[in-house]
């Protein structure tokens, strides 16, 4: 991608009542529901929220980065589980995300290639657009296991 390309991604979202309503876009398939979460008065649990759509975008960008990696090196894994957690804290009297924390756990089938799946994960998290885009510090906690008996 050069530098001067755009790329424009299209997000609607009605009201649908109270606290709640539903994303889609033009070019995605499926809608979503979001609320105010329920730490927030009128927030509604069991509903995705602003601040987990946040947390979300930062872990579906290493997840994507990583495979976009991981395809250019040709290099194979078993599984990858991304757990994700943002924090969000009062700074100067305000609510902001401050921290998400990034739990990668990548399964691999030979600990000859340990080193390099963490340097690939290392990688996929330094070029994770998202990541670069926001104020929030990245904590990055990655984990690689090597399938036993394989």
């Amino acid at each position: 991608m050069s530098q001067s390309e755009e790329h424009i991604y299209d997000v609607t979202l009605e009201w649908n009542e109270g606290r709640i309503g539903t994303m889609s876009s033009k070019k995605l398939n499926n809608t979503l529901q979001v609320a105010t979460p329920p730490e927030f008065p009128g927030g509604v649990e069991g509903i995705w929220s602003p601040e987990h759509l946040f947390v979300a975008a930062v872990s579906s960008c290493l997840m994507t980065s990583f495979t976009a990696i991981a395809d250019y090196s040709k290099f194979g894994f078993t599984s990858l589980k991304v757990d994700s957690f943002g924090t969000m804290s009062k700074v100067d009297g305000k609510f902001v995300m401050s921290r998400v924390t990034l739990r990668p756990v990548l399964t691999i089938q030979d600990e000859k290639y340990e080193a390099k799946a963490y340097r690939l994960l290392e990688k996929a998290e330094e070029i994770c657009l998202i990541s670069r885009s926001i104020k929030s510090e990245i904590v990055f906690e990655p984990e690689v296991l090597v399938e036993v008996g394989a």
